[in-house]
């Protein structure tokens, strides 16, 4: 399916080289956008304050909107205001622009993430403004001057990795989230008590946090403790599990977060049962999906059945 988005990375003619050579792109178009008119020139661009853009056609079936996005972080500087390698200026800010409003909440959630990563953080996400194709001499500029100037180390390879393909899983779960378990996980809400269908799970198998599939809890460590809520002696591994003290209600106790996502999951008391080590796990089950002992190794679970057994 084709679809466009439109990138800011200081110079168009770099950035117009980098992503012509990216599988799945079907064509480039530089030009200017998110100005304070509808006509520019490259001469014009101080007085109409458009940044130089790259209009992107893509094949959303072979490269997705979030791949896009990571790539063009793999060649600018987020910390950089209004300059990219020696160019400096309002135009040379960077940015992505959207036409699609149902990719905003997308690019919404992968632009918190990214903020999380750097001390300062500069790159624009704003819907599309004003867009006007560049001059034909700047179009394929490097391809028609392959000595010319591009502030992009094009002879170096870029690709995305196994943690930039684990961030878009991760994002894609937690827009399909249900808005108890958003407000849950990402708000640190409370489920009413005794609403959860997992409170009275207790087939064989591991609960996983619903945004990133961690594996938390086994069901060899649940117990009914009465509360309400789905509650454990203990997490499958220590490094799974995060500790903050929770001051909220005027009263003192631990909140738990998962580990990979730091996310909400409930809070960890002193009143489990002594044979199991003394610790409640009182977690919400609307932060949490039940893999059943039997569709461990379909989910790629497999190494966690010895904490089942």
């Amino acid at each position: 399916m084709k679809k466009i988005i439109y990138v800011a990375g200081g110079c168009f003619w770099g950035i117009e080289a980098f992503f012509s050579k990216i599988k799945g792109i079907i064509s480039t178009e530089v030009g200017y956008a998110n100005g304070i008119s509808e006509h520019t020139t490259y001469y014009s661009l101080k007085e109409t304050k458009h940044a130089e853009t790259l209009k992107i056609t893509y094949d959303s079936e072979i490269i997705s909107l979030e791949e896009i996005v990571l790539y063009l972080f793999k060649v600018i500087d987020p910390t950089s205001l209004n300059k990219q390698g020696n160019d400096v200026g309002l135009q040379y800010r960077t940015g992505v622009y959207y036409e699609d409003e149902n990719d905003a909440s997308l690019l919404d959630s992968l632009f918190e993430y990214l903020k999380e990563q750097y001390k300062e953080f500069y790159v624009e996400l704003k819907p599309l403004d004003n867009f006007i194709k560049a001059e034909e001499y700047h179009q394929k500029y490097l391809e028609k001057n392959p000595d010319g100037y591009c502030h992009i180390n094009l002879g170096k390879t870029y690709s995305l990795d196994e943690k930039d393909f684990l961030i878009i899983k991760q994002l894609r779960n937690e827009l399909n989230l249900d808005k108890l378990s958003y407000a849950v996980l990402k708000h640190s809400a409370t489920e009413t008590p005794h609403t959860s269908k997992l409170n009275k799970e207790y087939r064989k198998g591991i609960y996983v946090e619903k945004i990133t599939g961690e594996p938390l809890f086994s069901s060899a460590t649940k117990f009914d403790a009465g509360c309400g809520w789905p509650s454990f002696s203990k997490p499958i591994l220590k490094e799974s599990i995060l500790y903050l003290e929770d001051t909220s209600y005027n009263r003192i106790r631990t909140e738990v977060r998962s580990g990979q996502g730091n996310n909400h999951l409930g809070h960890v008391f002193n009143d489990g049962p002594k044979e199991m080590g003394g610790l409640r796990y009182c977690i919400n089950g609307a932060a949490l999906d039940f893999i059943p002992y039997e569709e461990m190794d379909e989910k790629g679970y497999s190494e966690y059945k010895k904490y089942v057994d």
